[in-house]
């Protein structure tokens, strides 16, 4: 439906009703599988810990920084950021032993518009490619358009990054397109890609992750039943 105004020009959709959302604040988001935890110093070690299961330093290819080469800098860092309302770091904490194995952070925060980005996602190997992972992830979106009522959640990667670029269509986000050369990174050039998903879509991006994320989608050895690719197509389709 277009929109125009008393001169004939086409306008935006009226939002008569909307006003500036709250900020995101330092809470506990809980789920079946894990929990978020604001990222603090008391998870500094076991994160440092759980990122040394990798074998090497390629998860730090893409993040702004460079790896940490020592738990003395990692703490560091932890401290640096654990008191900054942007970003707003949050500790993954697996609930089978209540340890902590990545953290990720909302960002970019803009309450006046209802804008938030996720950003500085670092999931070591006992979280990447897990259902703990994904719930991770659906958990700071529920909490960014269910109980912060923000209009836009966005995910934005180097362009070369395909495993995130794969991620973040896996998870209902809508590429938009590439802004070139839009940063230096460690000495090299970053094109940057878009990816988004706004509140009219949120509900059918919810429907299919909870379905994926359901216990009945698993069998014994937690492997899924359907992929979360053909939930959302089924869920489309409705």
């Amino acid at each position: 439906m277009h929109h125009y105004n008393e001169f004939g020009q086409p306008v935006g959709e009226p939002l008569s009703d909307w006003q500036p959302r709250p900020h995101p604040q330092r809470t506990q988001l809980e789920g079946r599988l894990c929990r978020l935890e604001p990222l603090s110093m008391t998870h500094a070690q076991a994160l440092y810990a759980a990122f040394q299961h990798a074998p090497d330093a390629r998860d730090w290819t893409w993040l702004l920084r460079e790896p940490d080469n020592s738990n003395a800098s990692f703490v560091a860092w932890v401290k640096s950021v654990e008191n900054l309302n942007d970003p707003l770091h949050f500790a993954v904490i697996d609930k089978q032993n209540m340890m902590p194995v990545g953290s990720l952070a909302l960002m970019r925060i803009d309450p006046v518009n209802g804008v938030t980005e996720v950003g500085h996602v670092h999931f070591s190997p006992l979280l990447t490619r897990t259902a703990m992972g994904t719930e991770a992830q659906w958990l700071l979106m529920r909490y960014a358009f269910e109980t912060l009522g923000y209009r836009r959640y966005e995910w934005k990667c180097n362009s070369l990054n395909e495993a995130s670029r794969r991620t973040a269509l896996r998870l209902g986000f809508q590429y938009e397109g590439r802004f070139r050369q839009a940063l230096v990174t460690k000495g090299r050039n970053r094109d940057t890609d878009w990816f988004s998903v706004i509140d009219k879509e949120w509900s059918e991006v919810d429907m299919a992750l909870r379905s994926w994320l359901a216990p009945e989608n698993f069998d014994a050895a937690g492997r899924q039943w359907r992929s979360l690719q053909s939930l959302r197509a089924q869920s489309a389709t409705r």
